[in-house]
């Protein structure tokens, strides 16, 4: 009888979650990327006014049916008295261009990515700014999958932005369990520290794996599909939707 329960209510969840991110407008669908909304979304401070170093960390529903499954981050940086923000972040369609899927360029840090809006992830101002760039730019330098991309499990944009998290800890990068591909191994390991640099992770393939730090709680990865329990912040994230209680900030 227990069997049937849980395998009911899985099958509902499996379908449910990923109908809820449809009808409540967190995947919107039909949309043309080429003339899908890129502009800024007002979040980041402008650059030729801003004199401090900045560093921002961004999240943004994938285009179309991706959407329903996941999200897209990356980051973006500005050095003291800069007055444009370089963005980092691994795009897979470059793939058919014949160019490598990491790309780093002067652009706008918090775009619309295809018309769906970005959520601030991390922010560094000032010194803490200045100090991690050098740490980010080493991190964009040494990516082990510059010229690899897989949807799912990865490697992708997450598993790119989880890396730049471990190496730039100051970061306290907390990324959403609907980032796919932030739980695949770097090189095959095992074992590796939590994105946030407050914990760690055990994680096979990007497939099964466990994650228990102070900023992620404790997460669960089955089939790149991540559920979890944040207690510092009481929350419960679900596949498909994120987070369900207090804001992570």
């Amino acid at each position: 009888m227990w069997a049937r329960v849980l395998f009911f209510s899985s099958s509902l969840g499996l379908v449910g979650l990923p109908l809820y991110t449809v009808l409540s407008g967190q995947a919107p669908l039909g949309r043309d990327y080429r003339t899908a909304d890129r502009s800024s979304a007002g979040i980041a401070p402008l650059a030729e006014t801003t004199p401090e170093a900045v560093v921002q960390v961004y999240a943004a529903r994938a285009l179309n049916w991706r959407g329903i499954f996941g999200v897209h981050t990356w980051i973006a940086t500005k050095p003291e008295n800069a007055k444009e923000y370089t963005v980092h972040q691994v795009i897979g369609w470059r793939r058919y261009r014949n160019l490598p899927v990491l790309a780093s360029a002067p652009g706008i840090p918090d775009g619309r990515w295809f018309g769906n809006e970005p959520e601030l992830l991390a922010e560094l101002r000032g010194e803490a700014a200045a100090k991690a760039i050098p740490k980010i730019t080493d991190a964009v330098a040494t990516y082990p999958y510059p010229n690899d991309y897989r949807l799912w499990p990865g490697p992708n944009s997450n598993t790119f932005m989880a890396y730049v998290g471990r190496q730039a800890p100051e970061l306290e990068l907390d990324l959403p369990v609907t980032a796919i591909g932030k739980d695949y191994p770097i090189n095959g390991s095992v074992i590796d520290r939590a994105p946030s640099g407050t914990g760690y992770q055990l994680s096979m393939l990007g497939l099964l794996g466990l994650t228990l730090a102070r900023d992620e709680g404790l997460e669960l990865n089955l089939l790149g599909l991540s559920f979890g329990i944040d207690f510092s912040k009481p929350a419960i994230k679900l596949p498909f939707i994120g987070r369900l209680g207090l804001a992570a900030d």
